[in-house]
């Protein structure tokens, strides 16, 4: 083994310029071992490879900007196609490079629908179905029907009475219209016109509630009068809303006034349907 030292080898590399070759026959060191002790010290320009030529780099890169292929370019310019693509593969045009992302897109979408358009057509007909044989179920709604119905949503959806806090009169508040439709129909099967009560659209301020009440008006046959001032909700630039867009028409609260004993009507159906629920057994 020899006594060359790294301190040697480095002084061959940067001051005799000697290349790894030479190196080796100087110290007879491994080329490893060589490499390993010149690391971090630069090659001498006179054992680097020449680099491409300036004038042809900047010409593959322009060929390669104003849409010419790599193959083209190589045999413009007298080149491999593997140096082409070398020079010019950090050079490709926006253009090129969004057409291809959206390419790609559009194939993923392609194949993705191809995949799952039997399974959601499938799923689409047995819900289709189900739908169908649950609506046969429901029938026409009769009295009592409307008066077990609206209790129950009621009880689910409305304002209520605490033991701290005694407060009996009815107040329904909801953003679905077949809910509170069915509601309005509760009421009117307990003898409550829907001129009676009062409504008011409560709604995020950044949206129309003058508009938002001229929708529920017509969507509920309501009338307008009743209408109250919006309550208006506070905007929250953290918040990511969905409920945006001019499908948005915020909640509408329905305040039946003078209606302590219609609250306790309704309190009344729910202790009784509470009581027939727990009492009965059902065996599947």
């Amino acid at each position: 083994m020899t006594g060359f030292d790294a301190t040697e080898v480095r002084r061959l590399r940067t001051e005799e310029q000697l290349s790894v070759r030479e190196i080796r026959a100087r110290t007879g060191l491994g080329r490893n071992r060589i490499y390993d002790l010149l690391r971090g010290v630069p090659a001498p320009q006179r054992v680097r490879r020449p680099r491409a030529k300036d004038d042809l780099r900047a010409e593959a890169a322009t060929l390669r900007s104003t849409g010419h292929s790599v193959p083209e370019i190589a045999r413009r310019l007298g080149v491999s196609r593997s140096t082409a693509y070398l020079w010019t593969r950090q050079l490709a045009s926006e253009r090129d490079s969004q057409s291809e992302r959206e390419r790609r897109r559009q194939r993923g979408r392609a194949m993705a629908e191809s995949w799952w358009s039997a399974d959601r057509a499938a799923r689409d007909e047995a819900q289709a179905e189900a739908h169908g044989l649950a609506a046969r179920v429901v029938g026409e709604l009769d009295e009592r029907d409307l008066l077990l119905l609206g209790a129950a949503i009621y009880w689910c959806e409305g304002t209520k009475s605490k033991p701290w806090r005694r407060d009996d009169h009815v107040q329904f508040v909801n953003s679905d219209p077949g809910l509170l439709s069915l509601f309005l129909r509760f009421l009117e099967a307990c003898g409550v016109d829907r001129a009676a009560p009062t409504y008011r659209v409560s709604i995020h301020e950044t949206a129309d509630p003058d508009a938002a009440a001229e929708w529920w008006a017509a969507e509920l046959a309501v009338p307008r009068e009743r209408f109250r001032r919006a309550s208006l909700k506070k905007h929250n630039p953290t918040t990511v809303r969905r409920n945006v867009g001019d499908g948005y028409r915020g909640c509408l609260v329905i305040n039946v006034p003078r209606s302590r004993e219609l609250y306790w009507r309704i309190e009344g159906m729910i202790a009784e349907l509470f009581r027939s629920a727990a009492g009965r057994t059902f065996v599947s």
